[in-house]
């Protein structure tokens, strides 16, 4: 009898082993989060990427109980902040705060040193916004006919500066030097901050800016609107009596910005939900829309999948103009 007792103690026991090792990650994401959170910007500080960051992570790390830590990383075309999330443990504690450049530089460069398709997992749209085409207030270029005046004048003597080689603003310019037909010449930085800083100084002649970075310049009377890079003008206050590129004289012009959220893949569903609803809570208060409004960022608050479906789209639209301009960043 208690041999039989004893077998079947231990068959029960195995029995129990894979619904244990079933039910332990969900209670590990239940009481998540319990520690800070992560947010890696792969810029510098300073840039609308940043700036966005910073002004999520402070709401998102009240609805969850935890600071969310802006952790700048820049370079290497946002690869090399990108890269540190992607081999990140997938426990919900490490997000990427994602532009344009993450859609693209599997386009762009020849190897990475991640699967951009399966290294990620969707968290939240958060917004789309248009560039901005703009200048100092001394220079002699006022409208997108100067620019192509002066660039068809000096064929790669016009620089232009983005936050790196395959952010949106270095593609702005490419497709505006494909649809114009002109050549200029691109100088990419670490960051939108440090290339403001020289578009300021002189250094360059122009920028197809976020307008979360460059708004407080245009505001201020520092920096000239000249553009937006969006099929429609912005509603935004400071940029609603500004042309398109497109209705300014290169037809079929449309280049937007975005940002949005992506976690390690892996992360459980669950903590991806908790992040997505603290995502959700962060865009959709006063102070976020206030400045998104400033700043012309059209809010977003869709769940992870219309995300990843978002960005599907984006990188194959980018994908073929990439290959029909030969642009690459290597």
């Amino acid at each position: 009898m208690n041999i039989i007792r004893a077998a079947f103690v231990r068959s029960i026991a195995l029995a129990l082993i894979p619904l244990a090792a079933a039910v332990a990650p969900s209670a590990a994401s239940a009481a998540y989060p319990d520690k800070p959170i992560r947010l890696v910007v792969p810029f510098a500080p300073g840039g609308g990427t940043d700036l966005v960051a910073r002004a999520m992570g402070i709401t998102m790390g009240e609805e969850l109980g935890q600071p969310v830590i802006v952790d700048n990383k820049p370079g290497g075309s946002t690869i090399i902040g990108t890269d540190a999330v992607a081999k990140a443990a997938p426990d919900g504690y490490t997000m990427v705060m994602a532009t344009l450049a993450h859609a693209v530089n599997p386009s762009l460069h020849k190897k990475l040193p991640f699967d951009t398709e399966k290294a990620f997992a969707p968290v939240m749209l958060v917004g789309r916004s248009p560039n901005v085409l703009v200048v100092r207030p001394d220079s002699a270029i006022k409208s997108v006919q100067d620019l192509i005046a002066a660039a068809k004048a000096k064929p790669g003597k016009i620089t232009y500066a983005s936050q790196g080689a395959g952010t949106s603003a270095h593609l702005a310019g490419e497709l505006f030097k494909k649809l114009a037909k002109v050549d200029m010449n691109h100088i990419p930085y670490r960051g939108a901050g440090p290339a403001i800083t020289d578009l300021l100084g002189g250094q360059v002649d122009v920028m197809f800016a976020t307008a979360a970075a460059v708004a407080p310049h245009i505001e201020s009377g520092k920096l000239r609107a000249i553009a937006v890079t969006t099929a429609q003008r912005s509603q935004a206050g400071g940029l609603s009596k500004v042309p398109t590129i497109a209705e300014s004289g290169v037809p079929g012009y449309s280049a937007d910005s975005w940002y949005g959220l992506f976690v390690p893949a892996g992360t459980p569903k669950d903590v991806i939900a908790r992040l997505n609803a603290a995502a959700k809570k962060a865009v959709q208060t006063e102070m976020f829309r206030k400045r998104a409004e400033q700043e012309g960022l059209t809010v977003s608050a869709g769940s992870p999948e219309e995300f990843g479906r978002y960005v599907a789209g984006e990188s194959q639209r980018w994908s073929k103009i990439i290959k029909e301009s030969n642009i690459t960043a290597d």
